[in-house]
């Protein structure tokens, strides 16, 4: 592999988390990580006179335009780390200089800047993909992993939920017109994480917004996706949240399986003896309920949830790859356009404040 070198437009705090990756400087699940061989770092540029204070305290060379940093002939890849109004602008700049562009995510703001980007990119026959960093969460490669191996039977609904208790960072993700709010800043994720495990077409949509904490933006969402083989898949993002659900709750045919938070193992309950039919009544406040009685312990069977392990630097190793017409990019264009038009429909919902229908091509 030949050597790469990348400038970051954007030095907040994705762009620094992208330069103490591709450095070594950081970690990914607790593990610390060293740098990214071939990948170099040519420089950055913010618009913030104290972004480009803080880049070169870290030693890190400064461009003192957008302008200087594409006309940089070592530089090859650009990585757009700015806000969310702006992607779609610096994205098509950087290809029209002929730079490789990793943007960060959502894209852009809508299915049709996007659509201009992906044609800019065939036009100029360089690179493009966005960083669906959460592809890589191990949380999510384990329910992945259940989900293709069907270890407690067919999984009939899934539940996935991010949440917190500080409201939306008070900044630029306030404002709608900036692209703000829960749904391009979290829902892309857990969006992309279920097309990611359900190979299925999604047919219909459900998506309710909370306003908590702001009234411009939605400040959380539940969105409910019905696949064409029947499964439901839950989505939330909650940022008004003092006690947390779980992370993943999965729903099988044979058991139940439960992620509590980002770094905790989890686990699954599958039945061993769904014949045995020893029911034993149990005493609630007003009543006796044998429906919903506990199982006895030798009819059913509690285990760890196999872990899977990931390396997020594999994202930058897939991109050199890619630009070397070595490998198909992991993550493509036509994917990061489904989930635009998956947002898009969750937005459709919200406002109408019914199920959509979602026609996939």
């Amino acid at each position: 592999m030949r050597e790469h070198y990348c400038a970051i437009v954007g030095l907040g705090g994705m762009g620094n988390w992208h330069r103490e990756l591709i450095k070594g400087e950081g970690s990914w699940n607790d593990r610390a990580c060293g740098p990214i061989e071939h990948l170099h770092l040519a420089g950055s540029f913010d618009i913030r006179g104290e972004r480009q204070a803080y880049a070169r305290s870290v030693g890190l060379h400064t461009y003192g335009c957008l302008e200087e940093l594409l006309s940089d002939e070592k530089v090859d890849i650009v990585l757009c780390a700015t806000p969310n109004d702006v992607h779609k602008e610096i994205v098509l700049r950087a290809l029209e200089a002929g730079k490789n562009v990793v943007c960060e995510k959502p894209a852009a703001l809508n299915s049709a800047q996007l659509q201009q980007m992906m044609d800019k990119a065939v036009q100029t026959g360089k690179f493009l993909t966005v960083h669906q960093n959460r592809r890589w969460d191990e949380d999510f490669l384990a329910v992945k992993n259940l989900y293709d191996h069907g270890w407690m039977g067919t999984p009939f609904r899934i539940e996935s939920r991010v949440h917190g208790s500080r409201g939306i960072p008070g900044d630029w993700r306030q404002k709608p017109e900036r692209g703000g709010g829960m749904v391009l800043d979290w829902g892309v994720h857990l969006l992309d994480q279920a097309l990611m495990m359900v190979p299925e077409k999604v047919v219909r949509v459900y998506a309710s917004f909370t306003n908590i904490t702001n009234e411009r933006v939605e400040d959380g969402f539940t969105v409910e996706l019905t696949f064409e083989n029947g499964l439901v898949f839950v989505a939330e993002v909650g940022t008004n949240n003092f006690i947390a659900l779980p992370r993943w709750y999965v729903l099988c045919r044979d058991g139940t399986a439960l992620i509590q938070n980002w770094n905790e193992q989890g686990k699954m309950v599958y039945v061993t003896d769904r014949q045995h039919n020893d029911a034993v009544p149990v005493r609630t406040a007003a009543g006796l309920t044998k429906t919903m009685a506990p199982r006895t312990k030798d009819t059913f069977s509690e285990q760890p949830l196999p872990q899977v392990q990931a390396d997020i630097r594999d994202f930058y190793r897939n991109v050199m790859a890619a630009i070397e017409h070595k490998a198909e990019p992991v993550v493509k264009l036509e994917q990061v356009k489904r989930v635009m038009l998956l947002m898009e429909a969750v937005f459709r919902s919200a406002q109408m404040h019914q199920s959509v229908p979602f026609e996939e091509g």
